[in-house]
């Protein structure tokens, strides 16, 4: 682990701030010592601050390159920490690259990816996983993973984080100083509520990674694929939950050959749903070459639903669970309830559910069972954004306090719980940035867009 991070001497950096192409307005960022002087220079005004101000953008020799607003906003008090101009004038590919030119011939510099946010980071101005729902919720792709996106931004994932780092420092210091007086006659484990305080903590930080994968769920999303003997209506329901026609339906077994995939949210949940060719022994090649998509398909989704036709023989159909591994949860999908003469209510049960696609019957229900085979708990308008190295970076918190644990109960060895916890501290230490691998900081900031 290195030291803290702490912000170095910068440069002025210059990006378009607004997708390319064509558009109404095109917002371009500058941030750093240099930013209030390059917007007097550019515009021929001494900007007041945070104050939107008509100006025309001039190029060298005087000519106007662009006219709109230009907005400054003096450090510390903006998004970076450092001073910030904002020009904001028309869009399209070929004005803000001229206006960007000009910055450079000023003395600013192209932004890396995620350098404005690097830079807030690196100036206080945000944490880590603050940073990180800056880019997830640009990256948004439903309304519940914006909100989500927002409360980290907000803080919530990081008060979380920090109010468990408070709680492990507190015990640090109690038993630390315990082993600083081995003289004394108290015997501090026996008599202390150390087991009981190490507990709650557990306790705490299972909450939280609960917490975070319903984050990351809203985040990421879940991979679910359709498998089903040919004309059990997987593309229909396919159509169904999209609410479009995306698959070819016909009455004639086998239409679907390829993997046909669609990304759609379900009650907030993206979920990024695989129909596949159906799975019997094909003669024809190119329908052998679709079951053997679909399968690779199967093996690698979080989920598979087996979408069976109720108006037939069930038994062969639902033997196609041998073809799903043990690890990913398998739905039943009872389909086509309207060609039975006295179909069952349209109602969840244990793992499977009935529904009609070409109806657009029993959907809600799906869509249900498959929120609570996700592991998504109901949403409480509490949930934060997460990703992946905050979830092992929690998992790796967990492992330190379950070694400490079994160090204080079997051998009564508060050095060494003291040290797990030290440790479980530098982990939880990674999600809002206190401590840092060397590589990770790059790494986080690479995967932003420009501008941000």
């Amino acid at each position: 682990m290195s030291e803290p991070v702490s912000a170095p001497v910068t440069d002025t950096i210059f990006a378009i701030a607004t997708p390319a192409g064509v558009g109404g307005v095109a917002v371009v960022r500058v941030s750093g010592p240099l930013a209030l002087d390059l917007g007097a220079q550019i515009t021929g005004k001494k900007l007041r601050p945070r104050y939107a101000e008509f100006c025309h953008f001039k190029s060298a020799d005087g000519d106007t390159i662009d006219s709109g607003l230009a907005l400054a906003f003096p450090g510390p008090a903006s998004f970076t920490g450092e001073h910030v101009l904002e020009l904001q004038g028309h869009g399209g590919d070929v004005v803000p690259q001229m206006v960007c030119r000009r910055l450079a011939e000023l003395g600013a510099r192209p932004a890396r990816p995620g350098e404005f946010s690097e830079r807030a980071f690196l100036n206080d101005k945000l944490d880590l996983a603050q940073a990180e729902a800056v880019a997830d919720l640009v990256a948004a792709g439903t309304e519940h993973a914006a909100r989500a996106a927002q409360r980290s931004l907000e803080g919530v994932f990081s008060r979380r984080v920090d109010t468990l780092q408070a709680a492990l420092t507190d015990l640090r210091v109690f038993i630390e100083a315990a082993l600083d007086f081995p003289d004394e006659e108290i015997d501090f484990i026996a008599e202390s509520d150390v087991a009981q305080r190490l507990q709650d903590i557990q306790a705490q930080l299972q909450a939280l990674q609960s917490e975070a994968r319903n984050g990351q769920l809203l985040k990421n999303g879940v991979s679910v694929t359709l498998i089903g003997q040919p004309n059990a209506g997987k593309s229909s329901l396919l159509n169904a939950l999209a609410g479009r026609d995306s698959a070819i339906v016909t009455a004639i077994p086998g239409t679907t050959r390829d993997v046909l995939r669609e990304t759609i949210s379900l009650d907030g949940l993206p979920v990024h749903i695989a129909d596949t060719a159906g799975l019997r022994e094909a003669t024809d090649l190119v329908e052998q070459e679709g079951v053997r998509r679909a399968r690779n398909a199967l093996q690698q989704s979080d989920m598979v639903l087996l979408v069976v036709d109720a108006s037939r023989e069930l038994a062969p159909q639902l033997a196609l669970r041998d073809e799903v591994p043990a690890n990913i949860p398998c739905l039943e999908v009872y389909n086509k309830t309207d060609l039975i003469e006295e179909p069952p209510r349209l109602e969840l049960e244990a793992g499977r559910c009935w529904l009609s696609a070409a109806k657009h019957e029993g959907l809600a229900g799906l869509v249900r069972l498959v929120h609570d085979a996700s592991g998504l708990a109901q949403a409480d308008g509490g949930t934060f954004s997460a990703r992946a190295r905050h979830l092992d970076a929690l998992e790796r918190t967990a492992q330190h306090l379950q070694r400490g644990q079994e160090q204080l109960a079997g051998y009564a060895a508060a050095d060494m719980l003291a040290e797990e916890l030290r440790l479980a501290q530098q982990e939880l230490g990674e999600i809002t940035g206190t401590f840092l691998p060397d590589d990770l900081l790059g790494a986080i900031f690479s995967s932003f867009c420009i501008g941000k």
